[in-house]
């Protein structure tokens, strides 16, 4: 099966041209709109979880692991947009790629809040002796604060303020904070590793990608 699949993606058509390789602008347009509707359903089967109750004996602990476990997934699907384009020929995937860096954010943003409100009940002074108490939430809350200028810094009239190197050099903090996300997962369930240790292999994966490729072009 992924054989076949393989094959479906470096099929060229009549034209000489992969499929998928051109869209048109609308048809970019309805892939986007169905992306965001996608990435909002986590976000609605927890809100649906809680008023029918169907999140567990500790609901609190369902909210805040869901959405962190949501936030690493964005930041791995924004990380695969690189890769993905540069081996399908897709370079339309780059139009999602801002969409789901935000998500991410998104994400990363719902998951701290419901650790400060739901956990912690908005006791500003407990939070800030627990920060850096534990330290896998030292680590969470250093990437939400790495994320922060990411978000601020993602739109073209940023990108154009910033200068395209500079903006680049910015937000290659998205390596530190997928890799920060994951020893903050790591961190936090101690005993089974598995599912953290899934995300280290995907995050090492992608950056890897990265690396490989930055050294065949130097070379």
């Amino acid at each position: 099966m992924p054989q076949a699949s393989s094959a479906a993606i470096g099929a060229r058509d009549s034209s000489g041209r992969r499929p998928l390789a051109r869209l048109s602008p609308a048809a970019v347009s309805w892939i986007k709109a169905i992306v965001f509707a996608l990435a909002l359903v986590p976000l609605g089967r927890l809100v649906a979880g809680v008023f029918l109750r169907s999140l567990g004996t500790n609901p609190v602990e369902a909210i805040i692991r869901s959405l962190g476990t949501w936030t690493l997934v964005f930041l791995c699907l924004t990380l695969a947009v690189t890769p993905l384009r540069k081996l399908t020929g897709w370079h339309w995937l780059l139009r999602l790629r801002r969409m789901l860096g935000l998500y991410a954010f998104f994400y990363a943003v719902l998951h701290f809040t419901s650790y400060v409100w739901l956990d912690q009940g908005l006791d500003l002074v407990a939070i800030l002796h627990d920060i850096p108490k534990r330290p896998f939430i030292t680590v969470g809350f250093t990437c939400l604060m790495l994320l922060v200028p990411l978000a601020a810094t993602s739109t073209d009239a940023m990108v154009r303020r910033l200068g395209a190197a500079r903006w680049r050099v910015l937000h290659r903090l998205v390596y530190v904070v997928a890799v920060g996300g994951v020893v903050h997962f790591w961190w936090l369930v101690k005993r089974d590793v598995t599912e953290p240790a899934i995300y280290a292999v995907v995050v090492a994966t992608l950056l890897g990608y990265r690396l490989v490729s930055a050294l065949r072009s130097r070379g």
